[in-house]
């Protein structure tokens, strides 16, 4: 009898010493992941918060060729599911970000021209009831902010049209005030060097955040909206100007631009103007508000991509990816390529919601083709970018809700960079 007792005492003794064995292992494993968890929050170098995907590049894909699979459709539909909030989503490799000294004031539909390694960031929504009148400057060899100015009182602060010809910078009209109050015909210039404003010949009609652009010694300014904030406009001007000084007393008619609308990257590169993405609609004045509140309106978002050549023809040109919008200084020139830094795509088909983009895309001018090239650290729209000694940077905008909501929702001051290299 005394040695079957003795194995089931045995038999007690393994179990209880494996169940401590495996109990201690659980114990070691959560402190270790937890070390390694916080010595990871130390590099400066993150991943985004977006889902991992392969490293390939994916050239002239339109969200119209995806098709789902009909069981999938119908295994969706059974269990309740509503599409997911990244629908939008683009494969696309990871980048690897770096966070870099925030911008003084967070922006929203600000201004950004880079002359050398000067990053200038003008105006801009502060929130929704206040604006900026200053502009700063980011230091890209240095990575330091400073040297703040203020702007002419009369200029607009908000969805601005902008360009340079390396000294001064020109100013077209925009939004003057917070809110949705309605568009100016102003124009400025501004020599960076002294810091001096001028102004110049006020357009025919007042255009809110107009394609804008110095081409062959003329400032051209295309499209953008109406005085309402919501009417898509199709009339190109341009003014010939030399040196800081409009050459001209009034603004010349143009060749409309093929299809109106504001938010649009404008690009000269070489010989070439070029007019991508852009919408058709935006919000509007509440009628009756004494603040001008917001209004939400239908808007459209689209893929075009124009160009202006030699004989003042428009020629199309392959589309974006997927429609793109608020891209207005969210590009650079890289390699010969256009690289624009996200932006807003169509509204989610189910909670009509907002939908910021996230991607990182390239247009190559050689074969004209579009690619996704990376991912930013998250979606956000209006983004001010600029590029130097191989580093893409990106500041200000309206930063997404999460990994899984790309509806807007905080405005930003973060600067990020990250090494571009194709």
């Amino acid at each position: 009898m005394g040695r079957p007792n003795q194995k089931h005492t045995s038999s007690k003794l393994v179990i209880l010493v494996s169940f401590g064995g495996l109990l201690g292992a659980a114990l070691i494993a959560d402190l270790l992941w937890a070390s390694s968890s916080t010595s990871s929050s130390a590099y400066r170098y993150i991943a985004s918060n977006w889902q991992q995907y392969p490293s390939i590049v994916v050239h002239n894909l339109n969200r119209s060729s995806i098709k789902v699979d009909s069981k999938d459709k119908k295994k969706n539909e059974v269990q309740g599911r509503v599409l997911s909030a990244t629908f939008a989503d683009l494969p696309a490799p990871q980048l690897q970000w770096e966070k870099m000294a925030s911008s003084p004031v967070p922006r929203l539909d600000g201004a950004a021209i880079q002359i050398k390694n000067l990053l200038y960031v003008f105006a801009g929504y502060g929130t929704i009831d206040y604006v900026h009148s200053h502009v700063d400057i980011y230091n890209l060899t240095e990575n330091t902010w400073g040297g703040r100015f203020d702007m002419p009182k009369e200029m607009a602060h908000s969805h601005l049209g902008m360009a340079t010809d390396g000294r001064y910078v020109y100013v077209v009209n925009g939004q003057y005030g917070p809110q949705c109050r309605g568009p100016t015909a102003h124009t400025f210039v501004l020599d960076t060097e002294t810091k001096q404003w001028k102004e110049m010949p006020s357009l025919p009609l007042p255009r809110y955040a107009p394609a804008t652009q110095l081409w062959k010694g003329r400032l051209h300014v295309m499209g953008g909206s109406g005085v309402n904030r919501y009417t898509p406009e199709v009339e190109h001007w341009s003014l010939a100007v030399k040196d800081g000084k409009p050459l001209e007393k009034e603004w010349r008619s143009e060749i409309p631009i093929p299809r109106g609308g504001p938010h649009r990257a404008c690009v000269v590169v070489g010989d070439r103007l070029m007019v991508i993405g852009g919408q058709e609609g935006d919000f509007m004045a509440k009628p009756g508000s004494p603040i001008f509140k917001c209004s939400r309106r239908n808007e459209v978002v689209y893929s075009d991509v124009y160009m202006l050549d030699n004989e003042m023809k428009w020629k199309t040109l392959p589309p974006m990816p997927k429609p793109d919008s608020h891209i207005e200084f969210a590009w650079t020139v890289v390699n010969n390529s256009i690289i624009i830094a996200g932006g807003t795509t169509e509204k989610h088909p189910q909670t009509k919601k907002m939908v910021l983009v996230g991607e990182v895309f390239r247009f190559d001018l050689s074969t004209e083709r579009w690619s996704v090239i990376g991912k930013l650290p998250f979606r956000v729209k209006t983004t001010l970018v600029g590029f130097w000694d191989g580093w893409l940077y990106f500041t200000s905008g309206q930063r997404d809700r999460g990994p899984d909501d790309p509806s807007p929702r905080k405005f930003i001051a973060e600067m990020w960079r990250t090494k571009l290299k194709f």
